[in-house]
C-alpha cells in the first residue's frame, strides 16, 4: 500500500483488490466505486429544486447536477494543478488539486440528499430532533459522509466504500460537528459529520497537516465553488426552458433597485423583509445579507456591477426571447451557459490564508457577486412561488408519515421483525455506532431513530410516495410499488 497519506484507505485492501488497482490509480478506483454505488444511481430520481413530476418536463435532478459539478470542478483542478507560479506552489504545499479527486468529490457531494430536495432535508432534520431526540438532527452533507464511510458497502461489512483519505476529505465542505461552525461558518445547522462518524472524518483530514482545523482542503474548495457555479446556471437553464422566469418581473426588480437605491439604503432591514413583493426591496435585502455574512468580500460597487451584468446578460439578453424549443433557442442557451461557466472557471483565486468564510480556492470578488445575484433569481422568483410552496408542504407530510409509520412498526413487538430488511440493518448499524461512543442511556431510541432517518433519506422521490401509499393501504400495485424495499 502507498505511503502517501492522501491515498490511505479506511481499511487495508485485500491482495486481489490491490493487484486489480495496479493499473488504476487509487483515486480513479474511488470515482468508480462512487459511480457504481446504488446511492449514486438513485440521484437520478431525487429532486434538485423542482421534481420532474412536479414540473411536467425534463429538469435537472441530483445526478445530472452532480455530473455537471464534476465537469466544472475538473476544469478548475486541471488549471490549478499545472500552474508553476506562486499560486501553483501554494496549491502543491497544501496537498494538491488532483482532477480525479475533485471528480470523485463532486460525484459524491449530493449522495446524502433525501427525497424532495432541501425541503426533505429540513423536514427530516426536524423529525430527527423532535421524534427521536437526535440532537444532531439530519444534514445532507453529514449524511453524505455517513454514506461513503458506513451505510454503503463496497465488498465487506463495516468498510463503507473504503475511499482514500483525499476523497473523503474532499467532500467535507463543513468539516465540523453540528453547532461547532458558528455564524461565520454557515450557522449551527451546517456541518459535515455526525458524532458517530467523527473519527473517520478526523482521520481523513489528518492527511493534510497544513490545512487549519475547520478549513476545507484545496480539492474540497474547488468542488464547493463548482457546486455554486453549476447550481446558479443549470437551475436558470431549467426555469428558462419551463417558462417560469419572466423578463417583466425580473426587470422591474432590477430597474427599481437601481432607480430607488438611495432611498432603499435608508430603510431598516425589517422594512425590506416585510415588503419583498415591492420591486427592488428583495435585491437590496440580498445586498444586506451579503454584507452582514461575508464582509470579507462583499463590496457595494462589485454588487452593483454584478446586478448590471446579470441584468444585461440574463434579463435583457437570454430572457428577451422566450424559449420555444427550437434549435435556435437551444443554441442561444448553450452559448450563454458555456460562456458564463468559462468566465467563472477562469475567475478563481488561490489564498494561503483565507478568511474563515472562504476556501483556499475561491471566486474573485466580481465573480463571487455575480454568482450571488444569479442564485437570487431563482431563490426570489421560483422558490418563493405560492404554487411550489403548496406542493412542498405536501411532500413534507409524506416524509412525516413515513417516519411515524416506521416508528410505530418497529415499536410493535409482534411485527417488528417483518419490517424491511434494510431498515433493520440500518438500525443495527446505528446501534453498533452508538455503542462505540459509549452511549447507554436512551441508546435504543437513538439508534432506532437514526436508522429510520437513514432509511427514509435513502429513498427516491417516487419510492417515498409509493411507500407512503403502501403503509396507508392505499395502493393495489403491491409488488411494483414495493420493489427494492
Amino acid at each position: 500500500m502507498t505511503d502517501d497519506p492522501r491515498q490511505k484507505r479506511r481499511l487495508p485492501e485485500t491482495l486481489d483488490a490491490l493487484q486489480l488497482a495496479e493499473h488504476h490509480p487509487q483515486f480513479r478506483v474511488d470515482v468508480e466505486r462512487i459511480r457504481f454505488s446504488p446511492y449514486y444511481s438513485r440521484l437520478s430520481a431525487v429532486t434538485q429544486v423542482i421534481s420532474q413530476a412536479g414540473a411536467g418536463l425534463a429538469v435537472h435532478n441530483r445526478l445530472t447536477h452532480s455530473i455537471k459539478v464534476a465537469a466544472v470542478a475538473r476544469g478548475i483542478a486541471m488549471h490549478l494543478s499545472t500552474r508553476d507560479d506562486a499560486d501553483g506552489a501554494v496549491v502543491a504545499e497544501l496537498g494538491g488539486a488532483d482532477p480525479v479527486v475533485v471528480q470523485a468529490a463532486a460525484a459524491a457531494h449530493d449522495l446524502g440528499h433525501p427525497p424532495f430536495g432541501h425541503l426533505g432535508e429540513q423536514t427530516l432534520d426536524r423529525l430527527a430532533r423532535d421524534r427521536f431526540g437526535l440532537a444532531e438532527g439530519f444534514e445532507g452533507n453529514a449524511q453524505t459522509f455517513r454514506i461513503i464511510t458506513r451505510l454503503d458497502e463496497h465488498d465487506r461489512a463495516g468498510g463503507g466504500l473504503n475511499l482514500t483519505a483525499a476523497v473523503r476529505a474532499a467532500v467535507l465542505k463543513y468539516p465540523w460537528l453540528r453547532g461547532e461552525g458558528g455564524p461565520r461558518r454557515g450557522g449551527a445547522s451546517k456541518f459535515n459529520f455526525y458524532a458517530l462518524d467523527e473519527q473517520d472524518a478526523r482521520a481523513a483530514l489528518s492527511a493534510y497537516p497544513l490545512i487549519e482545523r475547520g478549513q476545507q482542503t484545496v480539492e474540497c474548495s474547488i468542488m464547493d465553488i463548482s457546486d455554486d457555479i453549476a447550481y446558479s446556471l443549470h437551475d436558470l437553464d431549467d426555469f428558462y426552458r419551463a417558462g417560469l422566469l419572466s423578463a417583466g418581473p425580473l426587470a422591474a426588480e432590477f430597474r427599481s433597485w437601481h432607480r430607488d437605491l438611495a432611498a432603499l439604503r435608508t430603510l431598516p432591514a425589517e422594512t425590506l423583509a416585510a415588503n419583498t413583493r415591492t420591486p427592488g426591496h428583495s435585491l437590496e435585502l440580498l445586498w444586506r445579507r451579503l454584507r452582514e455574512k461575508d464582509a470579507w468580500i462583499a463590496d457595494a460597487d462589485a454588487f452593483g456591477d454584478a446586478v448590471a451584468k446579470v441584468k444585461s446578460d440574463v434579463i435583457e439578453g437570454l430572457l428577451a426571447e422566450p424559449f420555444d424549443g427550437s434549435l435556435a433557442s437551444e443554441r442561444v442557451l448553450a452559448r450563454f451557459t458555456t460562456e458564463w461557466i468559462a468566465r467563472l472557471q477562469s475567475s478563481v483565486e488561490v489564498h494561503r490564508h483565507p478568511d474563515i468564510r472562504a476556501g483556499h480556492v475561491s471566486l474573485d470578488r466580481s465573480a463571487w457577486h455575480e454568482v450571488a445575484v444569479l442564485k437570487f433569481l431563482h431563490e426570489r422568483f421560483i422558490l418563493e412561488r405560492p404554487d411550489l410552496t403548496v406542493y412542498q408542504r405536501g411532500q413534507a407530510t409524506v416524509l412525516e408519515r413515513l417516519v411515524d409509520g416506521f416508528t410505530a412498526w418497529l415499536d410493535d413487538p409482534r411485527d417488528a421483525r417483518r419490517a424491511p430488511r434494510r431498515l433493520l440493518d440500518l438500525v443495527e448499524l446505528a446501534t453498533d455506532d452508538y455503542g462505540r461512543l459509549g452511549i447507554v442511556d436512551g441508546m435504543d431510541r437513538l439508534a432506532r431513530g437514526r436508522g429510520i432517518i437513514d432509511y427514509v433519506a435513502s429513498l427516491t422521490d417516487a419510492q417515498a410516495g409509493s411507500l407512503d401509499a403502501l403503509l396507508a393501504g392505499q395502493t393495489e400495485r403491491l409488488w411494483e410499488a414495493g420493489q427494492g424495499l
